[in-house]
């Protein structure tokens, strides 16, 4: 039978364990990034979503004004209605309707931490 005691010291032991690896993953991960080639390919992956989000804007810009609207309105049944793929952690918010991406076949489209118009698809580029 396992004593509470015990049961403490595993519960450490795997903290100390679960925090080791993150910190090694993270690690690693930081190495990856700091690469001169992904840095390259992540500024080309953000101008081709910069420059796809200018060229949707006349077609989408309506999005970005309801979404605008509904924030100054405190208005949940447009957030509601709304693409899920909430990306603010790296200052994106897609403002088309739900489904957008199998109904409309468009990519997800906002406004970036900047203010431009950009263009994505998927999440991978947002995961950097």
């Amino acid at each position: 039978m396992t004593t509470p005691e015990d049961q403490r010291v595993q519960a450490a032991v795997r903290r100390h364990l679960r925090n080791r690896a993150f910190a090694e993953a993270e690690k690693v991960i930081s190495l990856v990034l700091s690469d001169p080639q992904v840095q390259q390919a992540r500024a080309q992956i953000e101008a081709a979503e910069t420059q796809i989000g200018l060229e949707l804007r006349t077609r989408l810009q309506p999005f970005q004004d309801r979404y605008e609207q509904a924030v100054r309105d405190g208005d949940a049944d447009v957030f509601i209605k709304i693409c899920p793929g909430k990306h603010g952690r790296w200052g994106r918010i897609c403002v088309l309707d739900d489904g957008h991406e199998t109904s409309m076949e468009e990519p997800h489209w906002g406004h970036n931490s900047d203010g431009e118009p950009i263009a994505w698809v998927g999440s991978a580029p947002d995961d950097w």
